[in-house]
């Protein structure tokens, strides 16, 4: 999972924590944006630990600003009472203002979604969140994205037994 360390006893790079699959099937995503995440010390030491699900949550406007609503950080367990944090508070993302103002005239205008695709560590050990300008699909879509997805895993297997 996540605490994969190297010969240093560094925390691995790029270790994903928690990722919205289902976003890439219900949703046809498009730019794609690194925002950091404003946490406290027990959220990030519960995401160290891989306690987090970001699979019902969504990323909206809150006056000039965009949070990330609904993910699920789980409470650190070794902190004391007074020091929790509340699993589903919204949390203020870290983008640049050209950034922010694209993503909430998209939203606004051209009728776009944000989702929250992959929550992970960088190489500097920053929790960051990758978000996606995302239309949703339509029913035939969505049974065009299973019929490649099936067709690529058959074509694999054929691949697989010829070379066999």
């Amino acid at each position: 999972m996540v605490k994969k360390k190297d010969k240093k006893g560094m925390h691995s790079t790029n270790a994903t924590v928690a990722e919205n699959r289902r976003a890439r099937f219900d949703y046809a995503l498009e730019d794609k944006f690194e925002a950091g995440i404003e946490l406290t010390g027990t959220e990030v030491k519960s995401l160290r630990l891989g306690q987090c699900s970001i699979n019902e949550s969504y990323v909206g406007p809150k006056g000039d600003e965009i949070y990330l609503y609904n993910a699920n950080i789980a409470e650190y367990t070794q902190a004391g009472g007074h020091l929790q944090h509340t699993p589903t508070r919204p949390r203020r993302l870290l983008l640049k203002r050209r950034e922010i103002n694209k993503l909430l005239g998209s939203v606004t205008r051209e009728g776009y979604t944000i989702m929250a695709t992959r929550l992970y560590f960088n190489d500097k050990g920053l929790a960051k969140l990758e978000i996606a300008l995302a239309k949703g699909k339509k029913q035939h879509d969505k049974r065009d994205s299973i019929k490649e997805r099936d067709w690529n895993r058959d074509k694999q297997r054929v691949m697989k037994n010829k070379n066999a």
